[in-house]
């Protein structure tokens, strides 16, 4: 499964980019503002940071609207995806975006059947907002199950992206529901190696080479 970093916030992206372990970016205008940034101009430095998708979400909400802002977005740099709203515009906007060959992002999706629209309309990702699913007390992950079971009954190439992901579980069972990514806070990242046993393992395997008197010669 890939892994996206869901922010526009320059310095975290980079130093996570710097793992080598980052495969895309999902940001939006709202991230941007909260990093004090302005919004293409974030764009252009985390598409150079990042060589996988960067999901660039736009304001219209009309066909023309997000036609014209999504050209615009694209512009920007050969990784950039252009994310519109899971409405009859969305995805009117997102057969045209399609058919020039840029790559959508189809986000807001809250059902199966709304990600089986975006599908015929030549998503290249859908994003099933699974913690906001969860907060109305419906099941997330069960909503990525049904996406994936769709996708593979009728052979749609559109990846499923799970998004709203608020902690490390929720990854875990991203993989194992069958999505294609998982785009995540950045905190969440950082949580992902995360395990008392290894650090236990770890404190006492250094604590005996320290007793044993090991070194590597030559480092």
């Amino acid at each position: 499964m890939k892994i996206f970093i869901d922010s526009a916030d320059i310095n975290e992206i980079r130093e996570l980019a710097g793992s080598g372990l980052v495969d895309g970016v999902t940001t939006n205008p709202s991230l941007a503002a909260k990093a004090g940034r302005d919004y293409v101009e974030a764009l252009e430095e985390i598409a150079a940071l990042v060589p996988g998708s960067v999901s660039a979400e736009v304001l219209a909400t009309d066909y023309d609207g997000i036609v014209a802002q999504g050209r615009r977005l694209a512009k920007i740099a050969p990784n950039i995806t252009v994310k519109v709203p899971l409405i009859w515009d969305g995805l009117k906007a997102c057969r045209t975006l399609s058919a020039d060959g840029t790559p959508v992002n189809v986000t807001l999706c809250f059902s199966a059947v709304q990600a089986m629209m975006a599908a015929k309309a030549g998503a290249t990702y859908i994003s099933p907002f699974v913690g906001r699913v969860d907060d109305v007390g419906e099941d997330g992950m069960g909503l990525v199950r049904d996406i994936r079971a769709i996708y593979d009954n009728y052979g749609f190439a559109t990846e499923v992206l799970a998004a709203s992901v608020r902690h490390v579980m929720h990854v875990r069972e991203a993989a194992l529901a069958g999505a294609d990514i998982a785009t995540i806070p950045p905190s969440v990242f950082k949580s992902l190696l995360n395990h008392p046993l290894t650090d236990k393992g770890l404190a006492a395997f250094l604590a005996d080479a320290q007793k044993a008197g090991v070194k590597i010669r030559g480092t």
